[in-house]
C-alpha cells in the first residue's frame, strides 16, 4: 500500500513538471512587458527609411533598432514604402513588425511607384480591427491624399482601446489640415473606448490645426521638444494625444535623440491605465 501511494506521487510530480514549462510560458507571455498596466507609444515618421544623410540609401535596420531601444508597445508609423522602386519589395511595416514581433497593420494612402505608401500601426497586443480612414482636401489644393489608420488593440487586461496614425498635409497653409483634423476628430468622436492618436501633425502648437486636436484629445506635452529638422530641430510637428484623461496616466513624454535613421526624431511616451 505504501509502494503504491508513493509510486503515485511521483507519477503526479512528473505530470506537472512535463506541463510546467507550458504552464510558466503560458504566465509570461500574459504579462510580458505590461505587469504594472504600463503602456509605452511611439510615433515615427521614417522618412520611407532613407536616412537624409545618404540621398538614395535605404536602411530600414536602423528605424528597427530605434523602434526595438524604445521598447515601445504601440507604434504610429508614418512614410511607409510598400513594394516601391526606391525601397525595394515588401512593405516596409511588415518587414519591421515581424522583426520586432509585432502585429502590423498598414493603411494606404497612395499608390506610388507600382507601389503604396501610407502610414501604419505596430503593436505587441492583438489586434482585433482595423480601418483606413480617407481624409479630405480641398481639389483645387492638389494636396496629396492623406488617411488615418486606425485599430482596436486588446491589452493584457482585456482591456480595449483605439490607436491611430495620421499624417496630415504638408502644404503650407493650413487649409487642408484644418480639413483633416476636423474628420479625425469626427471619426474619433463616438468611440466608446479609451484612443490615442499619434502622428505626423505638419502643424505646431497654438496653430488652427492643433488647437482644434487640444479641443478634444490631451497631448503628451504642453511645451513640446522639436521633432524636426532632424538636425538642429527647431519645431515640433510630431504628436501622441489620448482621451479620456481619466483612463490614461501619462508617466512621460520625450522625443529620442536619434540623428541618423529619419529627418524626424522619434516622440515617445509611457502611461498607466
Amino acid at each position: 500500500m505504501h509502494t503504491k501511494m508513493t509510486k503515485g506521487i511521483i507519477f503526479k510530480i512528473i505530470l506537472f513538471l512535463s506541463f510546467y514549462p507550458m504552464l510558466s510560458q503560458e504566465r509570461s507571455t500574459a504579462t510580458f512587458g505590461n505587469s504594472s498596466n504600463q503602456l509605452k507609444v511611439l510615433s515615427y515618421n521614417i522618412h520611407h527609411a532613407n536616412p537624409p544623410m545618404h540621398k538614395d540609401s535605404i536602411d530600414l535596420s536602423a528605424i528597427i533598432q530605434v523602434i526595438k531601444d524604445s521598447d515601445a508597445d504601440l507604434v504610429a508609423l508614418q512614410e511607409i514604402d510598400s513594394d516601391t522602386e526606391r525601397s525595394g519589395s515588401g512593405n516596409q511595416a511588415q518587414k519591421i513588425g515581424d522583426a520586432l514581433g509585432m502585429q502590423v497593420f498598414f493603411g494606404k494612402s497612395i499608390d506610388f511607384q507600382n507601389g503604396a505608401y501610407g502610414v501604419a500601426i505596430l503593436s505587441r497586443f492583438p489586434i482585433i480591427a482595423s480601418k483606413v480612414y480617407k481624409l479630405p482636401s480641398k481639389p483645387k489644393t492638389h494636396g496629396e491624399p492623406r488617411v488615418l489608420a486606425l485599430s482596436l488593440i486588446q491589452l493584457p487586461d482585456a482591456q480595449t482601446i483605439w490607436f491611430a496614425s495620421t499624417h496630415l498635409d504638408s502644404q503650407k497653409e493650413d487649409t487642408n489640415r484644418i480639413l483633416q483634423i476636423e474628420e479625425l476628430l469626427n471619426i474619433t468622436t463616438n468611440l466608446n473606448q479609451p484612443v490615442l492618436v499619434a502622428g505626423d501633425f505638419n502643424a505646431v502648437a497654438n496653430s488652427p490645426v492643433i488647437t482644434s486636436l487640444d479641443s478634444v484629445f490631451t497631448r503628451t506635452c504642453s511645451s513640446c521638444p522639436p521633432t524636426i529638422p532632424v538636425e538642429n530641430p527647431s519645431k515640433a510637428i510630431d504628436f501622441i494625444a489620448f482621451k479620456p484623461k481619466s483612463f490614461f496616466k501619462l508617466n512621460n513624454h520625450r522625443v529620442i535623440d536619434e540623428h541618423y535613421a529619419s529627418d524626424h526624431l522619434p516622440v515617445f511616451a509611457s502611461f498607466q491605465w
